[in-house]
């Protein structure tokens, strides 16, 4: 968010009505790519119905009320972890095989 926008919203005395991906990682303290993950995983949901490549917005009201919900945050934290946990286990046995093959080879 530019400066001249943080200030403009300051003297309304209110945040902005749509928040990008960016900003919603920040309220939930994630990365941007992990709110990615929990859009595929369906627990947050954007505003209309964007394409794949197109840039995604979701309400503010919903985030934070999303932020403050223990069981959301639980089931958030445990989509990501898992998300992770499985990415890096495909990319270990991948790594693996290959490995394996050459020395197969050899």
């Amino acid at each position: 968010m530019k400066d001249e926008q943080r200030v403009f919203l300051s003297l309304m005395g209110r945040p902005p009505l749509r928040l990008t991906v960016e900003q919603t990682a920040w309220i939930l303290n994630c990365g941007e790519q992990d709110v990615s993950i929990l859009m595929a995983a369906r627990l947050l949901k954007p505003l209309g119905n964007p394409a794949p490549n197109a840039r995604k917005y979701l309400p503010t009201f919903e985030i934070l009320e999303l932020a403050n919900d223990r069981g959301f945050l639980d089931k958030a934290t445990n989509t990501i972890y898992r998300y992770w946990l499985n990415k890096n286990r495909r990319r270990r046995d991948n790594d693996g095989s290959a490995f394996q093959a050459n020395q197969e080879a050899a």
